[in-house]
């Protein structure tokens, strides 16, 4: 691509300023067709070329006011990988599955490429295509975490944006080869994976985050199978069930394999690891290890199948994880960011595999505190952003109550089913779309047999339902080998 004639002015703050990469997000779903069409277009040269694209980031209003502004031919890429747009897309409903394309830094001095100091169509924006227009950007806001971090005056700045000339080669998205799909020389050749069908292996695991609100609103009583306790003992019951289950599933032979990786994290007014015993403290555990270290056995009622029908049986059980509600302030904001850090870490050393994505079940019996609506949803669209080969994490919200309830809503498809209920809707604003694969489990559990796609949450659960829901967050019917 023809660059500017003062393109080693622009070079020069580009390594002064740390830029090693730019970004673009998309959803998964439109990889396939940039691939086939050799990269990124703008949405307009996309529509003169007849590109359809499947889930576009942009909004009608959005398209409106890049058409005032005369950028609709440009690619809008930015410096953050937490950009407030692309949750706003996804809290939309555009795209649902999240990826950060990484694009060369070269883009910024290539001919035709302009600059704007926040987004290009707010008012105020300085946009432009000189030295000085690039300059004009603040590079200490958009060397942010989030613009959550900085100052009200400053957030805006954080939209800082690059805007290349109708098209950017997939020579210089840098990751695209790292989604699972093949890139052939001849397009017609093109193979696409579908995502969530990766193999659960040893070298190819998979993970899963349990966060159990331990607040003090935990100790209302309930009933599982019968057995009167509280909700935080009936909670720590159905958590320690499932994780003996992926246990089971991870012996093969007399050998425990390396599955998964699996943590507990308890919240109220800190988050915390929620292993007891030998494996206090600790974050993710292996299969083998949870095995090995028991904390403790109780004897506990399940259902049980036999000739008779089902039955509620008194059986021995291992557990991990200790009931508790001690905490007065109920603060997801605070688990979510465990569950960032320890994601991130994980990630750091299988994104680019063809691992399962992992899974998050997040239950609590009511409205989080501590944080505004805004930030805890933007952490959850954040949680949902990250991703491997295969997918995207996978994100449950479970909402817990004492007792059966004619209110109860599981898995719905659209919000106009919460009936209005505004905790309800920010339970699925902040949960993931679950891929069409988890139906035949929806139907299986709740005899739902809706088609298209349906929200992983639940609310106004009881113990039942919360053991239904466990079932189908941690799915059975992926292949597991070697």
């Amino acid at each position: 691509m023809e660059k500017k004639s003062n393109w080693q002015a622009y070079q020069a703050i580009i390594e002064q300023q740390g830029i090693t990469k730019l970004y673009h997000f998309t959803d998964r779903d439109n990889l396939q067709s940039i691939i086939q069409n050799g990269g990124l277009y703008s949405w307009a040269d996309c529509e003169e070329k007849g590109i359809v694209i499947s889930k576009p980031g942009g909004s009608d209003s959005s398209r409106s006011l890049d058409s005032r502004d005369g950028l609709q031919h440009y690619v809008r890429v930015s410096f953050v990988t937490q950009h407030p747009m692309m949750y706003v897309a996804m809290n939309e409903g555009r795209i649902s599955n999240p990826v950060l394309l990484e694009i060369d830094p070269q883009v910024i001095y290539w001919n035709g490429s302009k600059y704007a100091d926040r987004n290009a169509t707010k008012n105020g924006a300085q946009v432009g295509g000189d030295l000085d227009d690039f300059k004009a950007i603040h590079f200490s806001a958009v060397k942010a975490q989030k613009h959550f971090d900085l100052d009200d005056d400053e957030q805006k700045f954080y939209q800082a944006e690059v805007l290349v000339k109708n098209f950017i080669p997939l020579e210089y998205i840098r990751n695209i080869g790292n989604f699972g799909i093949p890139i052939p020389n001849k397009p017609t050749a093109l193979q696409s994976k579908t995502a969530y069908t990766a193999q659960i292996t040893r070298n190819t695991p998979t993970a899963f985050l349990f966060l159990i609100d331990q607040s003090v609103s935990m100790q209302k009583k309930t009933s599982l199978f019968g057995e009167e306790m509280t909700m935080a003992e009936a909670a720590a019951r159905i958590v320690n069930r499932q994780i003996n289950e992926l246990v089971l599933r991870s012996i093969k032979s007399n050998e425990t394999r390396h599955y998964y990786d699996i943590a507990v994290i308890g919240y109220g007014e800190r988050a915390y690891s929620g292993w007891n015993g030998d494996l206090e403290g600790r974050d993710f555990v292996s299969p083998e290890e949870l095995r090995e270290h028991p904390y403790k056995k109780i004897i506990t009622r399940e259902e049980k199948r036999t000739r008779r029908g089902v039955v509620v049986k008194e059986v021995e059980k291992v557990q991990w994880v200790e009931a508790k509600h001690d905490g007065h302030w109920t603060h997801l904001h605070k688990a979510f960011a465990k569950a960032q850090q320890l994601l991130s870490q994980w990630m750091e050393i299988h994104h680019d595999k063809d691992c399962y994505p992992p899974t998050i079940i997040n239950i609590t019996d009511g409205e989080f505190n501590g944080a505004k609506r805004e930030e805890v949803l933007q952490m959850a669209n954040e949680l949902k952003s990250m991703f491997t080969n295969d997918g995207n994490v996978i994100l449950f919200n479970i909402h817990f109550t004492a007792s059966k309830s004619s209110a109860e809503v599981v898995c719905p498809i659209e919000i106009s089913e919460l009936g209005g209920n505004s905790y309800a809707e920010t339970l699925f604003n902040m949960s993931s779309l679950l891929p069409e694969r988890y139906n035949a489990d929806i139907s299986r559990c709740l005899n739902d047999n809706r088609a298209g796609r349906h929200r992983a949450m639940g609310v106004n659960a009881d113990a039942t339902t919360l053991i239904k829901l466990m079932d189908i967050g941690t799915p059975t019917n992926v292949s597991q080998a070697q």
